[in-house]
């Protein structure tokens, strides 16, 4: 990614709510990007390889992926994504309520960049996005 450009990313996240301030802290902040939004994992891997109505829909920079989703779990598009050789570059963030030790396991064991708990206050949600924000701009997310 070049500084110039707009950083696209995707996030796969099912919780009205949780979209909703994931889509003001993105705005509050300085890092220019485009966010393109899936409600479960088939929609988020359709995205992905472009199927059908998504043809056009552009290759993200980074992916926060909840694994708690309909259809197809986080997890399991989290390891599809990592065994595409197209894909596995992408930078995939899991954004999750799991605390489960087994679930952030299986995340870094399948290519995860991080694991985040999503914290309850709606304002340490923004921070921590910021705080992924400036990482992942910080970080010249190489190109693809």
């Amino acid at each position: 990614m070049h500084n110039l450009e707009k950083m696209k990313v995707l996030v796969v996240e099912d919780n009205p709510n949780d979209v909703t301030i994931i889509k003001r802290a993105m705005r509050k902040s300085d890092a220019k990007c485009d966010l393109y939004f899936a409600q479960d994992g088939e929609e988020a891997l359709n995205m992905l390889y472009r199927n059908g109505e998504y043809q056009d829909t552009p290759r993200p920079d980074l992916i926060l992926l909840d694994i708690n989703l309909p259809k197809i779990n986080g997890l399991e598009v989290l390891a599809k994504i990592k065994e595409d050789s197209h894909l596995r570059r992408i930078p995939v963030i899991v954004l999750t309520i799991s605390e489960r030790e087994e679930d952030m396991v299986k995340a870094y064991d399948s290519g995860a960049a991080s694991y985040m708990t999503k914290p309850v206050d709606s304002k340490d949600f923004e921070r921590l996005l910021q705080t992924v924000q400036d990482y992942w701009r910080i970080a010249q997310i190489s190109p693809k």
